[in-house]
């Protein structure tokens, strides 16, 4: 399977750190790009939006950034230098000191982060389109003024809705994303072949449904009722929400029955009895090995039944989606399958909508990476079951209350923010609290070409000659959500 996906889904059960952190060694400034667009910057740093700087940070200069990188021909070039260290900005140094490390009280970008994103923000929206840096060359102050495209306009106060900036940002990268397409249908991993299709449909733009549809016959082509493939249980909750979307969409026939494919292949692959475990888990996992035939019960993990550490709840969560999206299709879902999935979710979830790992609770006011919530609340919303809705507002009021650890979750934060964008979304105003809180991330992840970067996280993993697709295609995705063009989104179909 792709590199991306073997990286994003490897699971660390080791200390778990925020998306300003760093290690020591180097991890992840020393990580590089081999192909693609950010190849030729010497290591995975923080993009300063369109100026065209790539920056570190460091424990003995914690309000500095580091300049590592300076693309050609934006504004920083021939400004900004390698080895330059950006202290100030409008005039003002930076004075807050970033934090590194992972916790309820490090999530966010505090620090010269925010600081320079308040500054590229203020400067976008003047008149001179000037910003203003200080910066420290070898101990040397030296005042640099960039001026920034004329094409960058400033984000409304209402984003991401009736925003023109929002608008055109994904009108461009909707044509973007689709010129991206392979011959096969693919875009080259399950993550983009979720979130792609999924939001050119929702652009409701009549010009790319034949890429829709050629991505949902690539999904058919690569399911069936019996698979061996390696973290196989990701390709098929992609393969199930992407089909069921688009037959809810164009109403093709020929998908029922690939869905139908799915639906029994999913069935063979959650785990409901201790007749699934493998053996291997007593000497690999003995902690994880289930004490009673109620512990993980109705969840999926990586692969079938019971493997390694067991189900979790990520992929729990797009287990009951899918299974609430092909239930809308007209798929006859087993109800006792389909609510032993809701109940896995529940189990958990504490008390304030935090849902953890696996089936228990991290504590009834702990909070951290929000992509399980996130998967957990669209899944409970579009449950078949009216009780479910409950469950569904109490994960979405979570995320719009506690924002800051939105583009910092566990394995692939790129996935856990798209699904966390779209479960805040059933609850208007936590979407538009989870958003607010976070403009300053879309904001500097923006780079001069128009796409959008993978920023540093709490687990730098994935980072590769494809993220920078990965990173365009979710935030094109959710700046789709207001659309309302998918039924994950409010979109009434017959």
């Amino acid at each position: 399977m792709h590199r991306f996906l073997l990286l994003a889904l490897a699971i660390a059960a080791a200390p778990a750190s925020a998306q300003v952190h760093h290690y020591p060694g180097g991890s992840p400034w020393k990580k590089q790009a081999r192909r693609g667009p950010d190849s030729e910057v010497k290591g995975w740093l923080y993009n300063l939006g369109v100026t065209g700087i790539r920056v570190k940070l460091e424990d003995e200069h914690p309000t500095h950034l580091i300049v590592g990188h300076v693309f050609e021909s934006t504004p920083a070039t021939g400004k900004v230098r390698v080895g330059d260290r950006i202290v100030g900005a409008r005039g003002l140094r930076f004075e807050t000191p970033h934090r590194n490390g992972y916790g309820m009280d490090k999530f966010g970008p505090d620090g010269p982060i925010a600081d320079f994103a308040e500054a590229l923000e203020r400067a976008i929206d003047s008149k001179g389109r000037e910003l203003r840096l200080q910066l420290d060359r070898d101990g040397q102050r030296v005042d640099v003024k960039l001026k920034l495209p004329a094409r960058i306009e400033p984000y409304e106060k209402s984003f991401p809705f009736d925003c023109n900036r929002t608008e055109e940002i994904r009108e461009r990268l909707w044509e973007h994303l689709a010129e991206q397409q392979l011959d096969n249908g693919s875009w080259g991993n399950p993550i983009h072949d979720t979130f792609i299709p999924l939001t050119l449909l929702a652009s409701g733009r009549r010009e790319y449904l034949d890429e829709v549809e050629r991505s949902a016959r690539y999904h058919a082509q690569n399911t069936s009722t019996k698979d061996t493939s390696w973290l196989v249980n990701w390709k098929y909750m992609a393969a199930a929400v992407v089909l069921s979307e688009w037959y809810l969409a164009s109403k093709d026939r020929w998908v029922l029955d690939e869905l139908q494919e799915v639906y029994e292949f999913l069935c063979t692959t959650q785990y409901l009895g201790l007749s699934q475990v493998n053996p291997k888990v007593r000497e690999s996992h003995p902690d994880a090995y289930p004490k009673n035939a109620e512990q993980q019960h109705g969840g999926w993990g990586h692969n079938p039944g019971f493997e390694g550490y067991g189900p979790i709840a990520m992929i729990t969560a797009q287990g009951a989606l899918a299974f609430a999206l092909m239930d809308r299709c007209g798929i006859e879902i087993d109800e006792e399958r389909h609510l032993a999935a809701y109940e896995f979710l529940q189990r958990g979830t504490g008390r304030n909508g935090y849902l953890w790992y696996g089936d228990s609770v991290a504590g009834d006011r702990n909070w951290a990476d929000m992509g399980r919530s996130g998967t957990s609340a669209i899944a409970h919303w579009m449950s078949p079951h009216r009780v479910h809705k409950k469950h569904a507002l109490l994960h979405a009021k979570l995320m719009g209350e506690q924002p800051q650890s939105f583009p910092d979750t566990h394995a692939s934060p790129l996935m856990g923010m798209a699904y966390g964008a779209l479960g805040a979304s059933i609850d208007k105003k936590s979407f538009e609290a989870l958003m607010e809180a976070n403009r300053w991330w879309f904001l500097l992840a923006e780079c001069p070409d128009g796409t959008f970067a993978y920023q540093p996280n709490r687990d730098n993993n994935g980072y590769g000659h494809d993220a920078r697709l990965l990173a365009t295609a979710v935030t094109a995705f959710i700046y789709s959500i207001p659309l309302e063009g998918l039924v994950m989104t409010g979109k009434k179909v017959r």
